[in-house]
């Protein structure tokens, strides 16, 4: 028992090592970025994995970025659209995910497989029809085109998701809240809490994508009122010179949203990974 013991353990202290490394070798990057944005130019191309000192410590970088490039305007964007677009995707996805798996009617598995679709088709294919649609309703230029896209970009990947964990939950469950006398919609926030992997999975992988994204605020939203953090940080490049240190410093502040997001949401984004991989 003992030996048995002590195996478990040894096993567990294994996993926790891999886990581990590999957070160490994924966060390498961003520290390394965040490293150098507190150092100066020529400490940056002279010692760029070393910490900064007192003789390399500069802030200019960031002295840049909130001098030059309207910055928190940029944070505030980027902050909308996502935020907005997140609970589109929540509202509608949870909707329509509950949808397809609690009610039978024609053409269910179809439109399943039609939602299904969004996943493998890429939106960026139908960008040229995406701009002439909103020049024709007159959203170019505007912060809530942006939001319909990501809107339409992430609802695929939320009710294939989704749905499939919805169909766990046993029908029992359901078939005695309705004999209780709750109502569709009762029974629907009551289903919510039991897929918080699955949502926590969902907003995570929405997340990134739309925060990071340089395309469709370069073609819908370029104007310097409507750019978003990563289209700000393009301010600082340049055919000939390049301003390393503003570049390295908005890299920095753009990032801290996403690693907050997944410190907060890492437990329910690995219980919806891993869900079933373990019976």
């Amino acid at each position: 028992m003992k030996q048995l013991r002590l195996g478990t353990r040894l096993q567990a202290l294994g996993a926790h090592a891999i886990l581990l490394s590999y957070t160490a070798l994924a966060l390498f990057p961003v520290l390394l970025v965040a490293v150098n944005s507190f150092k100066a130019r020529k400490a940056i191309f002279g010692s760029p994995y070393a910490l900064p000192t007192p003789e390399t410590f500069d802030l200019v970088g960031y002295n840049t970025v909130f001098a030059r490039g309207d910055f928190p305007r940029y944070f505030l964007n980027s902050l909308l659209v996502t935020t907005l677009s997140l609970a589109f995707i929540f509202i509608a996805g949870t909707m329509a995910a509950h949808a397809l798996s609690e009610y039978k009617f024609p053409g269910n598995n179809f439109l399943g497989l039609y939602f299904a679709l969004g996943i493998m088709i890429p939106i960026r294919l139908g960008t040229v029809s995406i701009l002439r649609l909103m020049v024709s309703v007159g959203l170019v230029d505007t912060l809530f085109a942006l939001i319909l896209v990501y809107t339409a970009m992430g609802l695929p990947l939320a009710i294939f998701v989704l749905s499939q964990f919805m169909r766990q939950i046993p029908r029992e469950l359901k078939d005695a809240a309705r004999v209780d006398g709750a109502s569709e919609y009762r029974i629907y926030w009551l289903i919510l809490p039991l897929i918080r992997p699955a949502l926590g999975t969902v907003m995570v992988f929405n997340m990134i994508p739309i925060w990071n994204d340089l395309w469709f605020p370069l073609i819908l939203a370029p104007a310097d009122r409507n750019k978003t953090v990563t289209l700000g940080a393009q301010a600082f490049l340049g055919q000939f010179l390049s301003d390393w240190n503003a570049v390295l410093a908005s890299l920095t502040l753009a990032a801290i949203p996403v690693i907050v997001l997944y410190i907060i949401f890492s437990r329910q984004l690995i219980r919806g990974l891993t869900a079933g991989a373990v019976k």
